[in-house]
Parts: C-alpha cells; sequence; structure tokens
C-alpha cells in the first residue's frame, strides 16, 4: 500500500504585534523636587507605574511624579549606559539638560579639580 504524503495546511503568517524598539532614558521630577533617571521602552506606562507605587523604590515615597526630559537612544544598551552617566551628575547639571541649556552644560562638564 503506498503511502499518502500528508499535505500540510499551508501556514498563516505570523501576525507581528507592532513594538516599539526604541529605548528612552527619562528623568522624572518627585513631588520633593528630587529627580529620578530611569530607561524604558514606553514612557507613559512607566510614568504610570510610578504614580502607582509600581516604579522605583525612591519614587513610591515622593509622589506624584511628572516626566521632565525623555532621550531616545537605539538599543538598552545605550539607554543604561546613558542613565548611568546621568544619575552620576549633580542637580545642578541635570536641570541644565533638562531646560537645555548647552552653555550651563558645558561649564558643569568642566573639571571640578
Amino acid at each position: 500500500m503506498a503511502k499518502m504524503a500528508l499535505s500540510k495546511a499551508p501556514k498563516e503568517p505570523r501576525r507581528r504585534t507592532i513594538r516599539n524598539n526604541m529605548w528612552y532614558v527619562y528623568i522624572l521630577r518627585c513631588a520633593d523636587t528630587t529627580l529620578y533617571a530611569g530607561t524604558t521602552t514606553d514612557i507613559p506606562r512607566r510614568v504610570k507605574e510610578h504614580n502607582h507605587r509600581k516604579g522605583g523604590a525612591c519614587t513610591r515615597v515622593r509622589l506624584p511624579v511628572k516626566l521632565v526630559y525623555k532621550e531616545p537612544c537605539e538599543t538598552q544598551s545605550q539607554a543604561l549606559k546613558r542613565e548611568a552617566q546621568v544619575k552620576g551628575w549633580t542637580k545642578k547639571k541635570k536641570l541644565a539638560l533638562i531646560s537645555h541649556n548647552k552653555a550651563a552644560l558645558k561649564q558643569l562638564s568642566k573639571s571640578r579639580d
């Protein structure tokens, strides 16, 4: 008896969910005026999480928070490196970044030796 080849039904194309692959570094201003930096691919969702006490521990006791700065990065690695850089800055320098004050950023970047 000859075996019949089973014909497979043609595969349906996978439905791709539209996903934003762009990463962002963001800065939040907390209710007590402290600044918090983080990374995400979805800024509105992340700000909402922070304001519902599902964000970083630092922001949970400083609610509400408000988005004051965002910067796109092409990869997660770039975003994490930039976040670490910004977190190491003084509040004054972060405020210069937020206000896009290039002159102040340049001055604050000079060595303090």
